[in-house]
C-alpha cells in the first residue's frame, strides 16, 4: 500500500495573487497537510511584480493558513515537485478554455516523471472568471480590483500600474 500523500506543490506565476488562487490553496489544504505555493521564474509572461515581490505577496496572503509555505523555483515544475519530495502538482482550472493547455502540460510532465500526479482543481464559482491578466488590465485603467485581490495587493497594483 502506498503512503498517504501529505504534501503538494501549487506552482504558478501569481502575478498577482488573486482570491481565486487563495481559494485553490484553502481547498487543497482540505486534502493535503502541506501546500507549497511556488512562484515560477517565467519572464516570458512579462510580470508586473518581481519574483521576490510575488513571494512576499503570497506569504502575506497565506500567513493565516496553517500548512502553507511559499517558495520560488526556476525550471520545470515537475522537477521542483520531486526536489521538494512531493508527488502531486496542483493546477487550477477556471474554464474549459484552460483545460487543453493544462492537459497537455500534465501529459508532458508525466513523461518527465511518472511518479508525479497532476491534480486539477476548480475554484469556487465566484472566482471562476478571475485571471491575473484581466485584473492587471483593470487596475491599470484605474478600476477597483479590491473584490478580486486582497486589499494590500490592490494597493500594490495601483502603485505599479497607475500613472499619475
Amino acid at each position: 500500500m502506498k503512503p498517504k500523500v501529505s504534501r503538494a506543490v501549487y506552482p504558478g506565476s501569481f502575478d498577482p495573487v488573486t482570491y481565486g488562487h487563495l481559494d485553490i490553496v484553502a481547498r487543497a489544504l482540505r486534502i493535503f497537510d502541506e501546500i507549497i505555493v511556488a512562484v515560477a521564474h517565467n519572464e516570458e509572461k512579462h510580470p508586473v511584480f518581481t519574483v521576490p515581490e510575488r513571494v512576499e505577496m503570497l506569504k502575506e496572503a497565506t500567513r493565516e493558513m496553517a500548512g502553507v509555505t511559499v517558495d520560488d523555483f526556476d525550471g520545470l515544475a515537475v522537477a521542483y515537485v520531486r526536489q521538494k519530495k512531493a508527488h502531486v502538482l496542483i493546477r487550477g482550472l477556471r474554464a474549459v478554455s484552460d483545460f487543453e493547455y493544462e492537459f497537455q502540460m500534465a501529459l508532458t510532465n508525466r513523461q518527465f516523471d511518472k511518479e508525479v500526479e497532476t491534480l486539477f482543481m476548480m475554484p469556487s464559482q465566484e472566482y471562476s472568471f478571475l485571471s491575473s491578466k484581466l485584473i492587471k488590465e483593470a487596475a491599470a485603467l484605474r478600476g477597483d480590483v479590491s473584490s478580486f485581490v486582497p486589499p494590500f495587493v490592490a494597493k500594490l497594483l495601483t502603485q505599479k500600474l497607475v500613472r499619475s
